[in-house]
């Protein structure tokens, strides 16, 4: 028997991961660093190329639980995310470089593990995977070939592809900050560990005609021209900056240039507008701009976030960049196990089939690495139920909402509701839920 899998992104390496666990031999093909991608920069497995934030560590969130649920689950990921942690208030952020390292030195140094550099273009048949005894997984990711999209196209009735567009946000040099112009907080002095001492943000406080004059020269800026013949798509939750100001003058102070739960320590006041800055790597070298996506061009972006006192003489070490994301229409597509309807001894993983986040797509990898392995034994697999947030996101995937199906973050939103008690505030509300998740979870395990 052969397990094959294409893909070494987070999926790809959670979903093998969890393959070798159970005594498996694990195939996997990625084709970097022989062929990139638009957003990649390195041949590393488990390459973060937005963000470095997993989101938050919360347990009264839902990407807190989620995190919860799937280290218990022994998620390589996430354990990976703990050894790469850098300061980011409530938020789990990772210096890229270690994080993918980790992720690497646990595959390769396993006996059963074999890494090929290859693209595959082609897969095979349900006859040929029957015959040779295989199994594979597809974790290709957003940014999946126009060849291997092409044939997962195919699984689809009526052939449908789905896309959205997603933008990266800028990475600076933070020896070129002005840090005479900046001040460290997290947001309501909330730390990791409740101390709330120094702060884990750099936070670049703007005035009321600095902001308007910054939102001005966004809304003015050129920007990088995407194909005529496609309907532009975001996912509402990373939009970029150019596409908030459209939508009015202080969308940008009620997103990622929220001032609430600030005080500038040098004035005593809250700003008009605030911009946060994240670490980057551990050395504290680099910093990236929090929610600040974009697909202005390079020279632009300079010129226009160079406007932000604290980024005059700022050096650019990554620019922000627009990709497209494909994603397919899992509901009709795949089985409750992520297998595909029409080819049961194929499963799709990560963020192609829907899910929206790094943690998010390791999440499906893992539970579709645990559903191979049942199927493989003839043996059933019990997906966690609905009201734990992995059961909830699983269960969205395959089953989909209202409406045309789009990419799903984990939230609240997507468990069975729970009525509010009469004088309950929303923040008590969604801690029951998490609660009520956490106490569902550990019978899950008790009894799978």
């Amino acid at each position: 028997m052969e397990i094959h899998i294409v893909g070494g992104g987070l999926a790809g390496a959670e979903a093998a991961w969890q393959i070798l666990q159970a005594g498996f031999t694990v195939i996997l093909h990625e084709m970097r660093p022989l062929s990139t991608t638009p957003a990649h920069k390195t041949g590393d497995l488990a390459e973060l190329v937005c963000s470095n934030s997993l989101k938050s560590l919360s347990p009264d969130s839902a990407p807190g639980r989620l995190k919860e649920e799937m280290l218990a689950l022994d998620s390589l990921i996430i354990a990976a995310g703990k050894a790469a942690q850098v300061p980011a208030g409530q938020a789990l952020a990772v210096d890229r470089a270690i994080f993918s390292n980790y992720i690497e030195t646990k595959l390769a140094s396993h006996p059963s593990f074999r890494r090929v550099a290859e693209e595959v273009s082609q897969l095979p048949s349900p006859d040929e995977m029957l015959a040779r005894d295989e199994w594979w997984v597809v974790a290709t990711g957003p940014l999946t070939s126009a060849a291997l999209a092409s044939q997962l196209e195919e699984l689809s009735p009526g052939h449908r592809r789905l896309y959205f567009y997603d933008a990266i946000a800028p990475v600076i040099a933070a020896d070129s900050i002005d840090l005479e112009q900046t001040f460290r907080a997290s947001r309501y002095d909330r730390d990791t560990d409740g101390a709330g001492s120094d702060g884990d943000y750099l936070n670049l406080p703007l005035d009321k005609a600095q902001y308007e004059a910054f939102v001005a020269a966004v809304a003015t800026a050129e920007y990088m021209p995407l194909h005529k013949f496609e309907e532009t798509r975001y996912f509402e939750a990373c939009l970029p900056i150019e596409v908030m100001v459209e939508r009015g003058p202080n969308t940008l102070r009620f997103g990622p240039m929220k001032p609430m739960g600030l005080t500038n320590p040098k004035t005593g006041h809250r700003p008009w507008a605030n911009l946060q800055l994240r670490m980057e790597n551990v050395e504290g070298t680099m910093y990236s701009m929090v929610g600040f996506q974009t697909k202005m061009k390079w020279p632009e972006q300079k010129r226009v976030f160079s406007m932000i006192p604290a980024l005059r003489d700022a050096e650019f070490l990554r620019f922000g960049s627009v990709h497209r994301n494909t994603y397919l229409n899992s509901p009709e597509v795949l089985n409750t196990d992520f297998s595909c309807k029409l080819s049961p001894r194929l499963f799709i993983a990560g963020q192609i089939t829907g899910v929206e986040g790094y943690t998010e797509s390791a999440a499906i990898g893992l539970l579709a690495g645990r559903a191979l392995v049942a199927k493989a034994r003839s043996e059933s697999f019990a997906m966690p139920p609905r009201d734990t947030v992995i059961g909830a996101l699983a269960h969205y995937v395959t089953h989909g909402g209202l409406g045309e199906f789009q990419p799903m973050n984990a939230n609240l939103g997507l468990l069975p509701p729970l009525e509010r008690q009469r004088g309950e505030s929303k923040v008590s509300k969604k801690a029951r839920q998490c609660s009520a998740a956490r106490e569902r979870f550990e019978e899950y395990l008790s009894h799978p």
